[in-house]
C-alpha cells in the first residue's frame, strides 16, 4: 500500500472511531455533515481523497477541531 493511501486508510479510520463514539449512523451523520452518505463511506474506508473544507464540515460535525481530527495521523 501506497504511504499516500495509508493515510486515506488512518484518516477514514479516525473519522469512524469518532462518528461511532458519537453513536451516529452513517447516514445521520451524512445528514448533519450535509455530505452524502456514499461519500462518508468512502472517507471511512479510505477511498476518498477529502478536501480542506470537508475535513472543516466533518470536525465540525463532531464537535471537535481540525487538529484533533487530525491528531491520531
Amino acid at each position: 500500500m501506497k504511504e499516500e493511501q495509508k493515510v486515506l486508510v488512518q484518516f477514514g479510520a479516525r473519522v469512524r472511531a469518532l462518528r461511532l463514539s458519537k453513536e451516529l449512523s452513517q447516514e445521520a451523520f451524512a445528514a448533519h455533515c450535509g455530505l452524502d452518505r456514499t461519500y462518508i463511506s468512502g472517507i471511512e474506508r479510505g477511498v476518498r481523497n477529502v478536501s480542506l473544507l470537508n475535513i472543516k464540515v466533518l470536525a465540525e460535525a463532531l464537535g471537535i477541531s481540525i487538529s484533533e481530527l487530525m491528531k491520531e495521523l
